[in-house]
């Protein structure tokens, strides 16, 4: 399954993006990442079938395991990509989170959208890595 961030903005040259290129380079899943201006633009045609999910401040809070058992249940079903997507400074709007098939958040705190990008990437190799049962997660 591959894994899609599509994400609003450009990162450039930063430490985010450093963070983000660091933990990306480490998933062994495939892995593509689009950026979108911060308005308009089309969302890429996705791989079929597909999840989207939103990173939302209304979204529910999984914890790493229950992210991993998401992504491992998409895959053991035939999904063929899930697609992440990260808004600009002022989110998605409502008819992008109803059509989601998930909304998660990174805690109740807001988080600028270059340094939910890096969460985001560290995420899916942690995620990715309890799948594989590396020892990189220690739970508890």
């Amino acid at each position: 399954m591959r894994l899609h961030i599509i994400a609003r903005g450009k990162i450039g040259r930063s430490p985010e993006s450093e963070l983000v290129e660091r933990y990306l380079k480490r998933v062994t899943w495939p892995v593509k990442v689009t950026e979108l201006p911060d308005t308009g633009g089309t969302l890429p045609a996705p791989l079929g079938p597909a999840r989207d999910v939103l990173l939302d401040e209304r979204g529910r809070h999984l914890s790493s395991e229950a992210f991993a058992a998401l992504l491992s249940r998409w895959r053991d079903d035939g999904v063929r990509e899930a697609r992440f997507l990260i808004g600009a400074a002022d989110g998605h709007g409502a008819p992008a989170r109803d059509q989601a098939d998930l909304l998660i958040a990174f805690g109740a705190m807001t988080w600028p959208h270059m340094l939910a990008r890096a969460m985001l990437a560290e995420q899916l190799w942690r995620a990715t890595s309890i799948i594989a049962g590396h020892p990189y997660h220690r739970s508890g």
